[in-house]
């Protein structure tokens, strides 16, 4: 995955956004893209002037996440879970997987979108399982754009606030972003779970 990781930055130093746009893309089918990673690298880019605008840089990562989701929603939709299972492999996504973000569905319905936006390996599986499990398409959106913005915001602004000492962080950021992402994922959770809690038992 590390090689991988290392051409998807490449692709973004030499074609800018457009390989942003591609990476991110990739990374919401499956593809074992390690977008912890790159997002801080494009943040980084931002600051190394080689690329040229930070709020763009988030609005193309954005668009990238919707547009893979979508396509991982179709494959989920319309192939199912015999497609999956045929060529899965080949990306990295396992029927494991998929259970493990069923089994979220069942416990969180559709805000487990959102809760698997910053999961590593899961969020690249979670818009195949909406498509299976038929996923009202609005509520896909909206927790994929809601937990992405604030995911690819928070990291390519970490990327861009390292700038070109970047490459002496970076083995920590693997661990280090998703433990601040964590904690975020976990006050949010926290606080639907309490007001799910507090509702009344005929409004469930």
């Amino acid at each position: 995955m590390e090689h991988l990781q290392h051409a998807v930055v490449g692709l973004i130093d030499h074609y800018g956004y457009f390989g942003l746009f591609v990476g991110l893309a990739l990374g919401n089918v499956g593809a074992p893209i390690g977008t912890e990673l790159v997002l801080p690298a494009a943040g980084a880019l931002v600051a190394t002037g080689h690329l040229n605008s930070l709020w763009l840089t988030i609005v193309v990562a954005l668009i990238g996440e919707l547009a893979g989701g979508s396509v991982g929603y179709a494959i989920g939709r319309y192939g199912g879970v015999p497609l999956i299972e045929r060529y899965g492999r080949y990306v990295h996504i396992t029927h494991e997987r998929l259970q493990v973000v069923h089994r979220f569905f069942e416990r969180w319905g559709t805000f487990a979108i959102f809760v698997c936006r910053f999961l590593p390996v899961l969020r690249g599986v979670a818009a195949i399982a909406a498509g299976i499990a038929e996923m009202n398409v609005a509520l896909f959106y909206l927790w994929t754009f809601l937990g992405s913005l604030i995911f690819c915001s928070l990291l390519i602004l970490l990327g861009n606030a390292l700038g070109a000492h970047l490459g002496d962080v970076l083995p920590l950021l693997h661990r280090g972003a998703y433990i601040a992402l964590g904690v975020a994922v976990i006050v949010v959770v926290a606080i639907v779970a309490v007001m799910r809690a507090r509702r009344p038992v005929g409004a469930r």
